[in-house]
Order: structure tokens, then sequence, then C-alpha cells
């Protein structure tokens, strides 16, 4: 496969400069330009990275664009990419794509209709890290996955981003901003839930601004900080979620798998890499056997060092699957499934009542190093490593 897809960005905030960078990695994508409804900063961002500016609207027309990319706040995510579905374009969105399970159902029959594909972010199932925890599943590395847990707690996005109050309306939260990465990563690897219920609470029901530009602004949260979730799996699994914007400190690993043969550590589904701990049976955890996968590798200068960041992989594989004529893995089917997850458990902790779940989906097909690699721009050193 030679050719790649053309890219439009609609929403030029924080976001967008990592999809705009790291879009760069893969061969089947090309970011070429991005519409935001302020005009000044869809100019901005364009000319900061070479990019073309345009208006939303003739964005969605633009003959040379072959997928829309939505960056958009959450509340915006569906009306965006109906209009962009509706111009015959595919869209990627990020996490998560609708706040609704109607609103996913509407943009799958439109999808269908126009013969275009949706995804959604995140991706990050697809890291390294993640494809790793995949392959010792599937090998059969702790058995029958039976019970696990899965905690995502720290204090909120007040302290650091610049613009924090949508987090905390409704169509945010812990659950629904950061547990899709939490959520999809137990579908991959353990596959659809059956049912939910849930606890939540608001322990503040405002929190002042402490990043810059807002100091000191008060926000009125509109959504659950603390939720606590039970996941029941098709497969028998039984999961503990844990979200909150309300803690401090916490000794929770991100993931653990219980199986009838042992237990697996899994690190952050926030993150593309990290290492896996295995304990066999009743003998102490150890480090996984060393995996080497591409998207596993550090290839990023972070405060804590360098990490592994390969956003917009889960863009690329469905450029990829439509130039192949084959599924993507960051399908709409399982990110409807997902946000029917999420918006169930939310329900659940509203009305104490347990929630079953209406949707279903296949577990996407493993990324393996062979795949991974395929898909990635060759660097510099392995140009010369094949000459």
């Amino acid at each position: 496969m030679t050719r790649s897809l053309n890219v439009g960005i609609v929403g030029c905030g924080n976001i967008s400069v990592a999809y705009i960078k790291l879009s760069a990695l893969f061969k089947s994508i090309e970011v070429v330009a991005c519409a935001d409804i302020h005009a000044k900063t869809a100019k901005a961002r364009a000319a900061e990275f070479g990019l073309r500016a345009e208006k939303v609207g003739d964005l969605l027309k633009a003959d040379d664009i072959d997928i829309i990319v939505n960056l958009t706040i959450p509340a915006a995510h569906y009306e965006v990419s109906r209009s962009a579905v509706d111009a015959g374009k595919h869209v990627y969105s990020e996490k998560p794509f609708v706040l609704t399970l109607a609103e996913g159902r509407d943009l799958q029959k439109r999808a269908a209709k126009k013969g275009v594909r949706v995804g959604s972010a995140p991706d990050t199932f697809l890291g390294g890290a993640h494809q790793h925890a995949r392959k010792l599943v599937d090998d059969g590395a702790i058995g029958r996955i039976t019970s696990g847990t899965a905690h995502v707690m720290g204090r909120g996005m007040e302290h650091w981003h610049p613009n924090p109050h949508f987090f905390f309306k409704a169509g945010a939260g812990p659950v629904l901003d950061i547990g899709p990465y939490y959520v999809t990563n137990l579908i991959q690897l353990i596959g659809p839930v059956k049912r939910v219920m849930a606890l939540s609470s608001t322990p503040s029901p405002r929190r002042t601004i402490t990043s810059q530009p807002n100091y000191g602004k008060k926000i009125k949260v509109e959504t659950p900080t603390t939720i606590h979730a039970l996941l029941e799996f098709e497969n028998g699994a039984i999961i503990t979620l844990g979200t909150s914007w309300d803690v401090w400190h916490h000794g929770h690993h991100n993931m653990e798998l219980y199986g009838d043969e042992g237990t697996l550590y899994i690190p952050d589904p926030n993150f593309f890499g990290g290492d896996l701990q295995l304990a066999k049976g009743d003998k102490l955890a150890k480090k996984a056997p060393a995996f080497q996968h591409p998207l596993g590798q550090p290839n990023e200068k972070h405060r804590d060092g360098m990490l592994a960041n390969y956003r917009t992989v889960g863009l690329a594989d469905m450029a990829t699957a439509i130039l192949e004529d084959r599924p993507h893995r960051c399908s709409l089917e399982m990110s409807l499934h997902a946000v029917e997850v999420m918006t169930s458990i939310l329900k659940s902790g509203e009305t104490g009542k347990t929630v079953k779940l209406t949707t279903t989906c296949e577990r996407p097909a493993a990324l393996g190093k062979r795949e991974a690699r395929s898909m990635l721009v060759p660097t510099k050193r392995q140009t010369k490593k094949k000459k």
C-alpha cells in the first residue's frame, strides 16, 4: 500500500497539536487542513504547521479531504460528525464520539447510508503495552479471566488545564473523559459487557481553578466526580471500576486481571507503553517477558522521561482499513458499546439500579508487531540499515 488519505481537522485546541505532530509517524494519513469555529484559532494552528485554514462548512465540502478528524468539545462531537458524514466524509472523533446511545445509532445509520467509516479514540489500546497484554491473555498466560480491577483516580483537571470548565459538565467527568481508555482496553482484552451497576457522588459542587489563565475562578460541577462501578462481561468476568477526581493519593494498580491460572498487572491504559507484571499461580509477580512492540518504544520526551506516544494510530489504522477494505480497530461498534457502558454506569449511579446493555461488539483484531511496523514511516536509522 502506497497511497495515503488526506485529513482535515475540525477543532484546533490543545489536542490538535498532538494529532498533527504524531500523524507524521504513519504512512496512510496526511493532515492538510484545519478548521475551528474561531477563525483566528484555525489560522494560527494552520500557520504553525503549514496547513490550510478553512471555515468548518468549507472543510466538510472540500474535495481533497477524505477523513474529518473531530476534535471539538464532547458536547459538539455528534453534531460535527453528523455533518461530516452527511457530507460524505469518513470521520474519526476524539472520545467519546457521542454522548448518548441514540446519537451513536443515528450516526451508524447515516454512515451506512453514505458508505463511509466512523472511528473513535481512544487508540491507546493499540499501544505496545496493551497489545502485549492482549497476547498474554490470548495465549492463556493467566487462564480464563474471572475478575479484575481498574482504577483511574486523581484530583481533576482544574490544576493544570488552561480551560478546564467542560471537564465538569454533563458529558464529561471521570467516567466519560478518562473512562474510555479503561473501558475500551477492557473490551479489547475481555470482550463486551453484559450489565453494570454503580454508585456515584459529587463531593464538591464547585471547583477552584489553580491553573493559568483562569486562576481563582470557580467551576460549577454538573456531573458526578466519584463513581464506583461493577461491570459484568458476557464471558462471566466481573470487573470493579473506580473513577474519581476527588482523590489526592492512592495505591491501586491501574488495571489488574485475575485468571484461574494467574494475575496480570497492566499499566495505565491512558498511555501506549509501560511494563506488565505477571504472576503464575501462587508465585510472586515478575516483569512479563520482553515483547518489543513498535508502538511501545519510547519516542517522546516528557517530564517523567521518555515515553511512548503514538496517538493517531487508530486514525492511521482506519485509513489503512479503508484502502484495504477491511474492518478498522477503533470501530463505531466498539465505541458505541463503550459509550453505552459508560452512560449506563452514570445511569446506574443516578438510579441505584442495575442496567443491562443493549449493544455488543466483537473484540478488535490484535495489532501484531509486523503489522504495526508496516504502518510506520521508516526512521532514518531504519532506512540506513536497509541500505
